[in-house]
């Protein structure tokens, strides 16, 4: 088989807000989603409410400046009912039998959950028993204000600053809606944004594969974990059939694991937590991959399964990785003995190498690599010339010792014909583009787009080609053996290599 020329379908099953923002549009208070960053600033102290190291002890109001012990993360149990999570994962209760909040509570209940009244920037916390929380002129927070507080500068008023708001992913749309507008939402989505046109087009393009984005979640579809919408499982199923239509391939990308890999809102994480390196998620993950294998390992179409997208370095020891990828491989092989395992490296502080060095499974390994021009301050100031250079200067040599590595096969998983330069002209896109063509047609087993379609239109695979932005004429570009696969995922991490 020729080498793989794919495209994610980023943004489908896998919810990326910043895909298609609009997916967002009607939640109420859509800027007090799960994870959305806040700080408390009480407006008569002029004091901001801090949790001690981070959590574990009382709560205080007597900091001058917001740090990250002054920022909470929401969980969001209703429109206007809140959980406020510490920077060390402990919540904010008034579980005391003095009435003081404290900072001590490992799991959210109803003595956590607090009514958020908003009037603009100004909010009153209420207890769901009836009392308002407010702080004393000694500087401390408690919850027996009985009355009910006006918006002027009283202690139960406070301002809330919404620091960060930038989770945007299946918990966020599926908790901020509720089950039943949620479904309708996702319905939608799932129905419209890719069908069997986009297939069409794709084998008229030069495209012989899809690599799909995919939850932990549609192991257990039709009726997943609340919050999750049920309903990607007959998507997936749907693709597989536009695929043996139009004679495409399809990558299984699992790209949000049980506890987030990575914290982001293509991980489905509920608040940048990433708890997947735990022994509980990690057996739950291979039992979603046994069920993809199980239901896919036959079909004509199935090129690959990736058992993880982007963990990341900071939080998943390699030790952890390898061995999941290990059992991973077997669990594959267990279904299929030709589908390739695709093993993608950790974003962040990682070298590929790693991956090559682990000795992981005995046929068809793949290790894919993501490669962006942006997302590292390094590239901000760059110009079209200088950003091509990285292509051909950085990029092509690390992709050559790989190579000579004579281990798994390389596949440059996403890549994007976008940067950071300013104004950039048609032409200057163009050249940028054919540099990626030229230089990725060397990965062994080929590469795919991020991502099919896109809001931001250099993200849209469509809009490039239709509008010839990228000028990608198919089989012709790619000279070796293999297979190439375009990307369709969500906002991913990048790994990037910079000059030494």
């Amino acid at each position: 088989m020729s080498k793989v020329r794919a495209v994610n379908l980023g943004g489908w099953l896998v919810v990326e807000g910043w895909i298609k923002p609009s997916l967002f549009d009607g939640i109420p208070n859509g800027d007090m989603l799960d994870g959305t960053q806040v700080q408390l600033r009480s407006v008569v102290l002029n004091k901001y409410v801090s949790a001690a190291n981070g959590g574990g002890s009382n709560v205080t109001v007597d900091r001058d400046v917001a740090s990250t012990w002054e920022t909470f993360r929401l969980w969001r149990v209703s429109e206007n009912e809140f959980q406020l999570r510490c920077l060390g994962g402990e919540f904010l209760t008034s579980n005391s039998e003095d009435g003081f909040i404290t900072a001590t509570a490992m799991e959210p209940l109803s003595t956590e959950t607090f009514y958020i009244e908003r009037n603009d920037g100004r909010v009153h916390i209420k207890l769901l028993n009836g009392g308002y929380v407010q702080a004393t002129n000694d500087h401390l927070l408690i919850s027996t204000y009985q009355l009910q507080p006006g918006w002027d500068n009283n202690l139960a008023t406070f301002e809330l600053v919404i620091v960060a708001n930038n989770l945007h992913g299946d918990y966020q749309l599926a908790n901020g809606y509720g089950y039943q507008k949620a479904k309708m939402v996702l319905e939608e989505h799932r129905t419209s944004f890719i069908t069997a046109r986009d297939f069409d087009f794709l084998s008229r393009h030069g495209i012989n594969a899809v690599r799909i984005p995919v939850g932990w979640w549609i192991s257990q579809d039709p009726y997943p974990p609340s919050p999750f919408i049920g309903g990607s499982l007959a998507a997936l199923d749907l693709a597989f059939t536009w695929a043996k239509s139009y004679g495409l391939k399809c990558i299984i990308d699992l790209h949000a694991a049980p506890g987030s890999q990575n914290g982001m809102e293509h991980s489905a994480s509920r608040d940048g937590s990433v708890d997947w390196p735990s022994p509980e998620y990690v057996s739950q993950t291979l039992e979603v991959i046994d069920f993809l294998a199980t239901r896919y390992g036959g079909h004509p179409s199935l090129l690959g399964i990736e058992l993880l997208n982007e963990p990341s370095a900071a939080t998943v020891p390699l030790d952890v990785l390898v061995s999941y990828y290990m059992r991973g491989y077997q669990i594959v092989r267990n279904h299929s003995s030709t589908a390739y395992v695709i093993l993608c490296q950790r974003i962040g502080n990682a070298d590929p190498i790693e991956l090559f060095q682990a000795g992981i499974g005995l046929s068809n390994v793949v290790v894919d690599l993501h490669y962006y021009n942006l997302f590292d301050p390094y590239f901000s100031s760059l110009n079209s010339t200088q950003n091509i250079e990285i292509i051909y200067k950085v990029r092509a040599p690390q992709l050559q010792a790989l190579k000579d590595a004579n281990g798994p096969l390389v596949f440059i998983g996403e890549w994007v014909n976008e940067w950071d330069v300013q104004n950039a002209s048609q032409y200057e896109y163009q050249k940028f583009g054919r540099a990626q063509l030229d230089v990725y047609a060397n990965a062994t087993f080929g590469w795919s787009y991020w991502t099919l379609k896109n809001d931001r239109m250099h993200w849209d695979f469509e809009w490039n080609i239709q509008n010839r932005y990228l000028l990608f004429s198919g089989p012709s570009v790619l000279k070796s053996p293999s297979f190439h696969l375009l990307l369709v995922f969500g906002w991913a991490t990048y790994f990037v290599i910079m000059p030494r």
